[in-house]
């Protein structure tokens, strides 16, 4: 009977010490999240007064986004120190490529918009984290439905932006991305909680992109529904 109860309380003790060591990691990750958010706020902050140069040079600082996220993180993965750096030199350009944006909102006089998107933001991707952490269903399988449906976005997107120019095609390709980036919150925030990351730098980075778009499709949304044009 003894050899039985030395057997639970192993178990028993094993679960509370794989809990502990989740709560920790989450705990990290969402810290490493704030942090992002700070350096990307940081990154529009100092470039602002610079905005027609960063609109002219788009496309380069997005393509350096491109290049930190797929090679800096990559190539720095389980290199603790050198992986941070990566994260936050990545969510530092993403705050730039946002001040052209965020300019056009502050020109216009939509200035409150801006906070209002921001708040918005952390209210949905507080609940739908939560609703994840919380939920007995397995949303694992979401992974390659939703990178499907992200590629056709993009594709749409391009097509639009250089030939289409709708305005109505605009709106409902943001709407779509508000709608998939809700569902990759879930996805990920999921994922993380059950282990499937093996850094938080990494984990921080997939939150923090889950983050971004959905506060750019909602400052956009709420750019073209509250202008008098």
């Amino acid at each position: 009977m003894a050899l039985y109860d030395r057997d639970y309380t192993a178990a028993q003790q094993t679960g509370y010490v794989q809990e502990a060591a989740t709560v920790d990691f989450m705990k990290k990750t969402y810290q490493l999240l704030a942090a992002s958010m700070i350096a990307a706020a940081a990154g529009a902050y100092v470039t602002m007064p610079y905005a027609a140069a960063v609109m002219q040079y788009k496309w380069f600082i997005f393509g350096a986004e491109l290049l930190v996220l797929f090679f800096g993180l990559g190539l720095s993965r389980g290199k603790p120190g050198l992986n941070l750096a990566m994260l936050f030199i990545f969510t530092f350009l993403t705050g730039v490529s946002l001040v052209p944006l965020l300019a056009s909102f502050i020109g216009a006089g939509m200035g409150a918009v801006i906070g209002n998107a921001f708040l918005m933001t952390s209210v949905l991707f507080g609940a739908l984290s939560l609703f994840a952490i919380n939920s007995k269903s397995d949303y694992s399988s979401w992974g390659k439905p939703l990178f499907i449906v992200l590629i056709v976005v993009i594709i749409a997107s391009l097509i639009n932006y250089f030939l289409l120019q709708s305005p109505m095609m605009h709106i409902i390709i943001t709407s779509v991305v508000l709608i998939l980036f809700g569902f990759f919150t879930i996805y990920d925030t999921q994922n993380i909680a059950n282990g499937a990351y093996d850094s938080p730098v990494d984990a921080a980075v997939s939150l923090y992109i889950d983050f971004l778009n959905l506060f750019t499709t909602i400052l956009q949304l709420l750019g073209i529904f509250g202008s008098d044009d």
